[in-house]
């Protein structure tokens, strides 16, 4: 799972991203490219350009009938699950209702905290750091949005 919040776990406003951190952008490129990425419809339509190089994607969709461009749909978590067995690492990338339901499988998450509020319409209100170990951090400040953040990485207490 990877994720980038607020202080306050707002992650979106409007189907958009409430901050554009160039690293963070370049960070999930990183993770993500060369693996299953996996989402629901509306966090799919929200990216500018779709599917993303190099990614396997994988959309989660109440509509039986839906079909997009690059993209395998299938309409259940369970169904997403099955098609990326037997793989390393594959990462849910949102949105909100798709967080909820794979966060209690996860034994990973990528997450990017920028210490401030922001006001949205969707949250990861689930996260609970007592449900994790943090295998790393880096503390940065960006410049041009005048704020802090923290990359963290992060493994499933057994």
């Amino acid at each position: 799972m990877i994720v980038a919040m607020a202080q306050n776990g707002t992650i979106g406003k409007d189907n958009d991203l409430l901050f554009h951190l160039s690293g963070d952008l370049k960070r999930f490129k990183t993770i993500t490219t060369g693996h299953t990425i996996i989402m629901g419809r509306k966090t799919l339509l929200s990216l500018p350009k779709w599917p993303l190089p190099n990614r396997r994607h994988i959309v989660i969709s109440s509509d039986p009938n839906a079909e997009f461009e690059g993209c395998e749909t299938v309409n259940s978590i369970e169904e997403a699950i099955a098609k990326v067995d037997g793989e390393e690492e594959a990462f849910v990338i949102g949105g909100g209702s798709i967080y909820e339901q794979f966060y209690p499988l996860s034994s990973k998450l990528y997450l990017t905290t920028v210490h401030q509020n922001f006001e949205g319409d969707t949250y990861f209100n689930i996260f609970n750091e007592d449900d994790w170990i943090v295998e790393s951090r880096e503390d940065l400040f960006d410049e041009k949005n005048n704020f802090n953040y923290s990359y963290i990485n992060l493994s499933r207490k057994k």
